[in-house]
């Protein structure tokens, strides 16, 4: 008799999270000091995130009955995928424009790895949905929304100089960030919704 494989989705979810906060803290290393080696972890980090999305999509494809909606699985996973991306995305543009860093890069590298460690471990609390989940929910979309401070910032100073090629180039660089808080704050609206429909 043939039985369908079980797949463990919370555990699936967990490593993309961390994965994602993985790769973020090395967003923080690579903007405080820019290097080629640091800028390939990052680099890493991101195709091995892929891979554990590609195989959380096949486990959903492969499987009946899930611990939630899949469509909830699904978009967490996306979002937890698109935080790394973007991370790499920075990185590879500061590469690639020779762009130098700065501690606008800095503080919001900072804050993007701190609402992703509260993710994690929001992510961490979804197999039994406790009480203080939602704690780490609020402090997540609090770290996003200094995020978006921190960006609004950068971009204010950014215009003050009159070089309009590094006004280009930064305003691309902090952009990444701007949408990795929003893929953050994206996974944390996600995860609040799951602990309603599930509590």
């Amino acid at each position: 008799m043939w039985f369908h494989k079980r797949f463990d989705f919370y555990q699936m979810l967990f490593d993309q999270a961390r994965m994602s906060e993985e790769g973020l803290k090395q967003l923080c290393d690579y903007v405080r000091t820019p290097s080629e080696t640091l800028g390939l972890k990052v680099e890493q980090t991101e195709k091995d995130a892929d891979e554990l999305r590609r195989a959380l999509i096949e486990a959903l494809n492969l499987t009946f009955i899930t611990p939630f909606e899949r469509e909830d699985i699904f978009a967490l996973s996306r979002s937890l995928d698109d935080m790394i991306d973007y991370a790499n995305s920075t990185v590879e543009e500061m590469r690639l424009f020779q762009a130098p860093t700065n501690q606008h890069l800095v503080d919001m590298s900072e804050a993007l790895y701190e609402g992703a460690r509260e993710i994690t471990m929001a992510v961490e609390g979804l197999r039994h949905m406790p009480n203080h989940m939602h704690q780490h929910i609020i402090k997540a979309k609090k770290s996003e929304n200094r995020m978006e401070h921190l960006y609004r910032e950068a971009l204010a100073e950014i215009f003050k100089t009159p070089d309009v090629v590094t006004i280009l180039k930064m305003r691309e660089i902090y952009r990444h960030l701007s949408n990795a808080a929003d893929r953050g704050d994206e996974a944390a609206d996600i995860l609040s919704d799951i602990l309603v429909k599930n509590t």
